[in-house]
């Protein structure tokens, strides 16, 4: 089975439709191999000041592909109304305007993890840890240190591959932070892998859309946080639970 996973879109209209000329080309299909379901891994709104377009594509998409969503704590603070800083003025009235729109719907009911073939799909971590919002797994952030921060919860690798190995799972996928890392759990402890780009030889129509990416074999547990897939340069990824393809979009200048 082939997944195509992405996170932290937040309204970014122009991303999205660029990953979706991605995974819908030739081109990708021959480089990774088919496309049998979608991951949003959480945070579509905030930010961004296109978030009707926004999900205006995630639905298109949710009639092409079989689509799993995880909520994310930017999706989580809109739909509860909770100030998180990052959006300006016309973020912000976008946003006001969607309140009544049929397209929040795909929040309805939202989960905030989902698991397939021992490997945890979820926002920020793998935690259980009560129903504070910001100890919430959407809020939960992958760090060097341990404790509760304004941001959220941040925990450190070892937690994660604790509370993976109690479960019977042996990866993680997240997101949240938009930043791409990968750390193993091998014989010698935990590392984290240094991961390199290389670039995809053939463009993608329309747009003369460009790739790279990083491949990692599914040799030991590991935990895969994916960039944001917004900006000049959205990241994504795709694995076949043999291996984790860490992936970046260069739009044309």
């Amino acid at each position: 089975m082939g997944a195509v996973i992405f996170s932290d879109v937040h309204s970014d209209a122009d991303a999205i439709g660029a990953l979706a000329s991605c995974i819908g080309s030739p081109f990708f299909r021959q480089e990774f191999g088919p496309v049998d379901v979608l991951i949003n891994l959480g945070d579509l709104l905030h930010r961004g000041s296109r978030p009707q377009e926004t999900l205006e594509k995630i639905h298109t998409l949710s009639h092409e592909y079989r689509l799993i969503s995880i909520l994310g704590n930017h999706d989580h603070a809109f739909i509860h109304g909770i100030l998180v800083s990052g959006s300006d003025a016309a973020s912000t009235y976008r946003h006001e305007q969607l309140r009544d729109s049929p397209l929040l719907s795909i929040f309805d009911a939202m989960p905030m993890e989902w698991a397939d073939r021992g490997m945890l799909f979820v926002h920020g971590g793998p935690l259980e840890l009560g129903n504070q919002t910001l100890r919430l797994k959407c809020w939960q952030r992958l760090s060097h240190e341990s404790g509760d921060f304004f941001t959220g919860y941040h925990y450190t690798a070892p937690m994660a591959f604790e509370a993976l190995e109690k479960r019977g799972l042996t990866h993680m996928c997240c997101g949240h932070q938009h930043e791409h890392i990968c750390c193993s759990k091998t014989a010698n402890g935990i590392v984290q892998n240094e991961l390199k780009f290389r670039m995809l030889g053939g463009e993608i129509e329309p747009g003369n859309i460009r790739l790279e990416a990083a491949r990692v074999p599914l040799d030991y547990p590991a935990l895969f946080r994916v960039g944001g897939c917004h900006g000049y340069a959205p990241e994504f990824a795709y694995t076949d639970f043999s291996a984790f393809s860490f992936i970046r979009i260069l739009l044309p200048a």
